[in-house]
């Protein structure tokens, strides 16, 4: 799978469309950023849709992204949240499978799929980069699936704070989603979100500040034995 996306990476994206509502950064030679194109986004905006052209992807700089797919009974599944130095888009083939969209106010960067040749050969580590981002997302992927096919709610909670302080690097978890993502992501009812939380405050594994959309650990060693 990883050997056919990378060879799809390689591949030009010909006639790729221009950027509407990007705004085009200063040319720095031997930088990979200067082959891209910024562009902010507003809570909810749509960057692209499931089944549009994969002509680009993306790179976070502030904010998250979070990417889904409407299942048939319309559902939302959304399949992972994007945090700032995250690279997401790349894909196999020649569309989008999932769509993308802001959590809240984000900034991404945008590089057109026919420049990764140009990478390559003027920005070694930013190469290197899209590849460690592709074998991440693998890794997600593997990790989402056994998540959804067999873990309990409080363990399915217990993963998802543990997976966002470590990418964080922060047990004061301020969250970007809310927790009807949270229950979109993990498969289960903003309910249940909600009542698996108040259990692990109950239990003073966690504590959540009134008024606030964060999560504070404090007791790291029980969630990692849920999710063991």
């Amino acid at each position: 799978m990883q050997t056919a996306a990378l060879a799809a990476l390689a591949t030009p994206a010909h006639n790729a469309p221009a950027l509407r509502g990007y705004a085009e950064p200063a040319r720095r030679a031997a930088e990979a950023k200067a082959l891209g194109a910024t562009r902010a986004l507003a809570k909810d905006e749509e960057l692209f849709l499931e089944g549009d052209r994969a002509a680009f992807f993306y790179k976070v700089v502030s904010g998250a992204i979070r990417t889904s797919k409407l299942l048939a009974d319309g559902r939302r599944q959304i399949d992972a949240f994007h945090l700032p130095g995250d690279i997401f888009g790349i894909e196999a083939g020649a569309e989008h499978r999932f769509s993308a969209e802001a959590v809240g106010e984000a900034t991404v960067v945008a590089y057109r799929r026919c420049s990764l040749e140009s990478f390559a050969g003027q920005d070694g580590a930013f190469a290197r980069q899209i590849v460690d981002a592709m074998m991440r997302s693998l890794e997600r992927a593997q990790d989402h699936m056994l998540l959804l096919g067999r873990k309990s709610a409080v363990e399915k909670i217990a993963t998802f704070l543990l997976d966002l302080a470590e990418r964080l690097g922060d047990d004061q978890l301020n969250l970007p989603m809310s927790r009807t993502d949270i229950a979109d992501h993990l498969g289960l009812t903003i309910e249940t979100v909600s009542r698996t939380l108040t259990q692990l405050e109950r239990q003073h594994v966690i504590e959540l500040p009134a008024h606030r959309r964060s999560i504070q650990l404090t007791n790291k060693a029980a969630l990692r034995r849920l999710d063991s």
